[in-house]
């Protein structure tokens, strides 16, 4: 059975620059990374970004999440850049652009 556009796995790169004068902005993405790991999704952090597998629907939730999740641990302000690749007939994988350079 052909899987629907919706359901394609695609690549989304989340970067979030918190800022909070109570708190270090390392500890807050180190929070935001606690979100990408506890959803389950296969994802790998890089220096400024982490990208993350999962369909639309769930990069955009786990956006959500990510938002909330730095908020409630004392985010005052945040700019959040997202990136998103997909491919309407195919799967995108983190493998697929970094099998070369591992």
């Amino acid at each position: 059975m052909k899987m629907s556009r919706d359901e394609k796995i695609i690549n989304i790169a989340i970067q979030v620059l918190p800022q909070s004068s109570k708190k270090e902005s390392y500890d807050l993405v180190d929070d935001a990374i606690k979100v990408i790991e506890s959803s389950g999704f296969n994802y790998k952090v890089c220096p400024f970004e982490t990208v993350v597998e999962c369909t639309l629907k769930q990069g955009l939730k786990l956006v959500e999440d990510i938002h909330k999740a730095c908020g409630d641990a004392g985010t005052e302000k945040m700019m959040a850049y997202i990136k998103i690749q997909s491919n309407y007939s195919e799967d995108v994988t983190i493998l697929d652009k970094m099998e070369k350079y591992e």
